[in-house]
């Protein structure tokens, strides 16, 4: 057992399975385990843990806790994002009470990933404070400081994400690990990509992260048609669950400091192509709606030929900022662009939305050679047939802002 033990730690999950391939008792299961997951036989792997767990019981609850912390390993790469990840935090507690400060350690970084992925940042960040950095293993260090750094580049704190990923590097460089050591340079490159562009005054020009956190710091009225906000200075006005508003907001920003026609903004926001006046009544409703929205923000002012976006203080301005590239289903391509295969009810979970809007979408993005899927039933899988041509941190899952 202690050879196998070794052979795992050193990257030899074939040596250990020579050693306790034929032993049926609740260690050796849990190290065959750990094996067929090294070996990327998860289905394999995450049967062996569970029978590990259960054999070990209530009379060994460091062991049971150290299979539950690996299952919830495997549910993770396997973005089952659900129940196994809930025994987490159980799990932490016990391990942390019996002195495993390790495997503790290890137990709050996987937490802290998988609230980053479902973009609850604020319990992402308080859960990687919390972890014994000095405890954690060598292996586990380059993903904690790339959990930092996805928690700022969502937050859009470029000086701290650039931190986090230097460490990250120097982490994975120490270990000499290569899987870790690309999936740092894959996240340190969509850092130095540029993460939106802004369209001002007619022209557009493209974004670095600090560069919008640059934009969203000034004085200018940003409508965000990446998170769907509106921003001036510190003051925020979410419009995600207002998408008939925010694409009045959008219209009028993306022609600023012009006016929209009301043809144009019933067009926009309504798709009618023949405009009568129920449709210029709900275009009034809706206008009325918006001016109270962004009221401490900017006021709506009524043009002979429609509507004009004017921010409040001298001299502001008016910009819009979209994604690099636009694309439909956005927000889905950019989870599915981390490379894993994602259940739909992962997906949906991590953007908020019903299974069946992401199916929907899912079986768009499959009809346009976007996506892929394997399996069938609870067992089906989706990945990115092609990785997207922009970065993702403005496009993932992050809580809104408030102001």
């Amino acid at each position: 057992m202690t050879a196998a033990a070794r052979s795992l730690a050193l990257g030899d999950p074939l040596g250990a399975l020579n050693r306790v391939a034929l032993r049926e008792d609740p260690a050796a299961l849990a190290l065959r385990g750990i094996a067929m997951a090294q070996l990327g036989d998860l289905p394999r792997a995450r049967e062996l843990l569970r029978r590990a767990a259960r054999a070990f019981g209530a009379r060994e609850p460091v062991a049971r806790a150290r299979c539950l912390v690996a299952q919830a390993e495997i549910a993770l790469v396997s973005r089952d994002l659900a129940e196994p990840m809930r025994a987490l935090g159980t799990a932490r507690a016990v391990l942390e009470a019996h002195g495993d400060r390790a495997n503790a350690a290890h137990a709050g970084y996987l937490e802290a990933r998988c609230l980053l992925l479902i973009g609850r940042l604020d319990e992402a960040g308080r859960v990687l404070d919390s972890i014994d950095a000095d405890a954690l293993p060598p292996v586990s260090r380059p993903g904690a400081w790339l959990v930092a750094a996805g928690i700022a580049m969502r937050r859009i704190e470029a000086e701290p994400a650039r931190a986090a990923l230097d460490r990250a590097a120097r982490a994975a460089r120490r270990i000499a690990v290569p899987a870790l050591v690309a999936e740092v340079e894959r996240a340190a490159q969509a850092f130095e990509a540029p993460a939106a562009r802004l369209h001002a005054r007619g022209e557009g020009r493209l974004l670095l992260l600090g560069d919008v956190e640059a934009v969203l710091a000034s004085d200018m009225l940003v409508v965000d048609a990446c998170r769907n906000l509106v921003h001036a200075g510190d003051k925020v006005v979410p419009l995600g669950s207002r998408p008939v508003l925010f694409a009045l907001a959008r219209a009028l920003a993306q022609a600023w400091p012009g006016d929209v026609s009301r043809e144009e903004l019933l067009a926009r926001a309504f798709r009618a192509r023949q405009a009568d006046e129920s449709h210029r009544g709900r275009l009034r409703v809706e206008i009325g709606r918006l001016r109270a929205e962004l009221g401490p923000l900017a006021e709506l002012h009524a043009t002979e030929g429609g509507f004009l976006l004017q921010p409040r203080g001298d001299g502001a301005s008016v910009g819009l900022l979209l994604p690099p590239h636009e694309e439909e289903h956005a927000a889905l391509l950019a989870l599915l662009a981390d490379g894993e295969a994602w259940s739909s009810s992962a997906l949906a979970l991590a953007l908020g939305v019903s299974a069946r809007t992401v199916q929907r979408a899912l079986e768009a993005l499959a009809a346009a050679g976007k996506a892929d899927c394997f399996g069938r039933g609870r067992a089906c899988r989706w990945t990115a047939r092609q990785v997207p041509g922009f970065p993702t941190s403005l496009l993932l899952p992050a809580a809104l802002p408030v102001g």
